[in-house]
């Protein structure tokens, strides 16, 4: 197996390092925006260079809908189709066998999907789905899963992890070209010892880095630290760790803090569509009348294209009158948040400096309380 990955320096469990792919070379860790239909949400190819994005993540099963496999193909692949030069992962549709629950039905070989638009009936298997995303022309390729529900009983996620571990298998030998990558996807639900089974199997298979899969999607964040901890330290250390599906500034730096190299969740584009901003202090809602009048940028020193040249007055009345500009300028800023978060949080593990830029933070950035975090995700997972 080529190595495509190596790590720079280390501080506790959190590190820094390089992934390259065929489209160039990522510094981890790293934040990937969503580009599910091949678009982040109100921006351009120019936008997400400006903020300083070196990957996205789009998903499979949306662009096998719309527009089409064989229509992105015909344009000579994503990268193409979508004027970007840079990294781009793509999920398999394996997360939409969990959140279009009402469309699907598992089956031994693959999951059968009843399309959310026309009621048309596709079929996904572990083989075609590689080969869709060999034809995309995908730089990091998953592999499609069964993800359970942090409620379902023990036997029930048992059977998942099965099917996901045979799926996972099948996937790898579908593979055709040596300049996309695979990751293996590490399910178990909030059961450590299935966690423990499904890593030892993946490892044993050797994809070319290791996912983290079933989390966020309804546990306590107490939970879901306490999986990712346990689960990294099953990983092997010279590879990537990629935690799907997280993206809120406190996750992001607990879990670099317990060992993972890649992120991506659609969290900071949504709430900025929906006015909620992030500062140095947590978010503030945009629409609020206190900030009628407000002459200064969102961030006081943030050199985001928003800050520099707008007002938080001018985003309250973009806000407040419903102007598709408000929703771009928004969504720039809680990405190149996040880009520099994560660019702060690699010269802090370099300088050997991590705990205090931990400690500071989290003592200073205050997230939604549990309640309103677990009404904001139920409302996101029945939007799928």
């Amino acid at each position: 197996m080529i190595t495509h990955f190596k790590v720079q320096s280390v501080d506790d469990k959190a590190r820094t390092g390089i992934l390259k792919t065929s489209s160039g070379c990522i510094q981890t860790p790293v934040f990937m925006p969503v580009a599910t239909l091949a678009s982040v949400k109100a921006l351009d190819p120019f936008d997400l260079n400006a903020i300083g994005a070196s990957i996205i993540l789009s998903n499979t099963y949306h662009l096998y809908l719309r527009p089409g496999i064989d229509v992105i193909h015909e344009y000579g692949g994503l990268h193409k189709f979508m004027s970007w030069n840079k990294s781009i992962l793509t999920d398999s549709g394996g997360f939409q066998g969990f959140s279009l629950e009402r469309f699907r039905k598992i089956m031994p070989d693959g999951i059968q999907f009843k399309s959310h638009i026309d009621g048309s009936s596709h079929f996904f298997t572990p083989e075609s789905v590689i080969n869709h995303q060999e034809t995309l022309g995908s730089n990091i390729m998953m592999p499609i899963d069964v993800c359970a529900a942090p409620t379902d009983d023990e036997q029930d996620i048992l059977e998942a992890l099965e099917l996901t571990t045979k799926w996972a298998s099948r996937s790898l030998k579908a593979k055709t070209t040596k300049e996309n990558m695979l990751f293996g996807i590490v399910q178990g639900g909030l059961f450590e010892s299935l966690r423990k089974r499904s890593a030892e199997q993946l490892i044993e298979m050797e994809f070319d880095g290791y996912s983290i899969g079933g989390l966020s999607v309804g546990e306590s964040k107490t939970d879901m630290y306490n999986i990712v901890d346990f689960t990294t330290e099953l990983l092997p250390s010279h590879l990537p760790r990629y935690l799907m599906g997280v993206g809120s500034p406190e996750d992001l730096v607990e879990c670099v803090a317990r060992g993972i190299d890649m992120f991506d969740c659609v969290l900071p584009t949504r709430i900025a569509r929906n006015g909620a901003l992030f500062v140095e202090s947590g978010r503030i809602n945009i629409t609020n009348s206190k900030y009628r009048k407000c002459e200064l940028a969102i961030v006081q020193n943030c050199k985001c294209h928003t800050c520099t040249n707008f007002s938080t007055g001018y985003l309250n009345h973009l806000f407040k009158t419903k102007e598709l500009l408000g929703y771009r300028l928004a969504t720039i800023h809680n990405l190149h948040f996040l880009m520099k978060l994560m660019e702060k949080i690699r010269i802090s593990i370099a300088e050997n400096n991590f705990k205090n830029f931990r400690e500071d933070f989290i003592g200073r950035f205050i997230p939604p309380d549990e309640s309103t975090r677990r009404k904001q995700k139920e409302l996101w997972l029945n939007s799928h």
